[in-house]
């Protein structure tokens, strides 16, 4: 199975470094799992790493730069985003406009991949894999 792994899959991952793979691997044990990070994840960390709360805060603490260092000692595929996927129109559109989202749903549907989220708002749709407990 190839999947695209959600933002929120790697700021889970940034918690617990080597442990999150070893857990998910384990649930798609009977089948070859084969994981993707998309630049546009980075690209969305980047945004929310360089804003900021009224309070002066990062809006997240992890530096994509230190993602990338992690990410890159871990058995990933690092998916570009391309023209292709870029104009590509999404043939099961979504309710919300999260552009993040429709870039990493699209992504998936182009490359043939499954998006493992946790986001709610995405649960149901074909091109989205939640796993029991985690939605």
């Amino acid at each position: 199975m190839r999947v695209l792994l959600d933002t929120s899959y790697l700021y889970d991952f940034m918690e617990a470094p080597g442990k999150f793979f070893e857990a998910e691997r384990g649930l798609f044990a009977v089948r070859e799992l084969q994981l993707f990070v998309s630049a546009v994840s980075i690209w969305e960390m980047r945004l929310k790493y360089r804003a900021r709360h009224p309070s002066g805060a990062r809006k997240s603490q992890y530096d994509p730069i230190d993602v990338l260092a992690v990410l890159e000692r871990q058995d990933v595929v690092f998916l570009p985003l391309t023209q292709d996927h870029a104009a590509q129109p999404l043939q099961t559109p979504v309710e919300h406009k999260d552009p993040f989202d429709e870039l990493l749903l699209v992504q998936a549907q182009v490359e043939g991949l499954k998006l493992l989220t946790l986001d709610r708002q995405l649960a149901g749709h074909p091109l989205a894999l939640t796993l029991e407990g985690h939605a």
